[in-house]
């Protein structure tokens, strides 16, 4: 084997290491990998090269988990210019890079400046791979999430519901993902009063991430966010602290929990 396909088995192992860092919270440790990556692809595939885009993508992520997106900015920019380069204007490479973008942005206050790559990046994903499709679900909940921040409830809920309703298709309704949407939506709910909706909504994901939890044996990220917007939306309804206790005692013993 010649030295340029090993350096790219190495760089492509580097970043599957330290996505398995990343993912268990050690970023320190992940960034040196990623760094170590992104330098194997510049010198092997070469400095415009789609692995070097997915390489700066990477290392720009982490960067934006901890808080330094003056440093990540450049990075994504960088990426973007190379898949544009690289690739026809509706590639699916673009929507991913248009959409780390987009969330330093939107991280720095810079809401009009990431709103129309936030929807370049759906039409991207909806031309490419399809109007169902999982990652299409992701970009919907991206785009609400920016309509919510600026005050635009009403295009944000119907994103939702539809973010909602392909997950529930792509994944099956009792899985993590779905109750992402679950508890998002519930939130948009609570905010403009309507509690009566967001209770049941809350309450299903709090008992998919109470299985999750039964399944894995470890509590799922968003299981205290679900808690406590539980106990909120209760709260709300009037149904006080003891009605909250028993509800999500209920809940852990329909999960298989103590």
């Amino acid at each position: 084997m010649s030295r340029i396909p090993i350096l790219i088995v190495a760089g492509h192992h580097l970043n599957h290491l330290a996505h398995l860092l990343k993912a268990t919270n050690r970023l320190a440790e992940a960034e040196p990998l990623m760094r170590r990556a992104l330098a194997i692809d510049e010198s092997s595939p070469g400095q415009d090269h789609p692995n070097v885009a997915a390489s700066l993508n990477n290392l720009a992520l982490l960067l934006l988990a901890t808080n330094r997106q003056g440093e990540a900015e450049p990075l994504i920019r960088r990426a973007l210019a190379i898949d544009e380069a690289r690739f026809r204007p509706d590639h699916p490479n673009l929507a991913r890079d248009l959409n780390n973008l987009a969330a330093v942005l939107q991280a720095t206050n810079r809401l009009s400046e990431a709103e129309p790559l936030m929807r370049r990046a759906l039409a991207i994903e909806e031309t490419s791979r399809g109007p169902d499709h999982n990652y299409v679900a992701i970009n919907l909940n991206n785009l609400a999430q920016l309509l919510m921040a600026t005050n635009r409830l009403a295009e944000a809920e119907q994103l939702m519901r539809r973010a909602l309703a392909i997950g529930e298709s792509s994944h099956g309704p009792d899985h993590p993902n779905v109750a992402i949407r679950l508890n998002n939506l519930a939130r948009l709910l609570q905010d403009t009063n309507r509690l009566a909706e967001a209770e049941p909504m809350i309450r299903r994901a709090l008992g998919i991430y109470l299985s999750f939890e039964h399944a894995t044996g470890h509590a799922h990220p968003n299981l205290k966010d679900a808690i406590a917007r539980f106990r909120a939306i209760f709260a709300a309804l009037g149904r006080g602290r003891g009605g909250f206790r028993l509800a999500l005692a209920a809940a852990r013993r329909d999960a298989g929990l103590p």
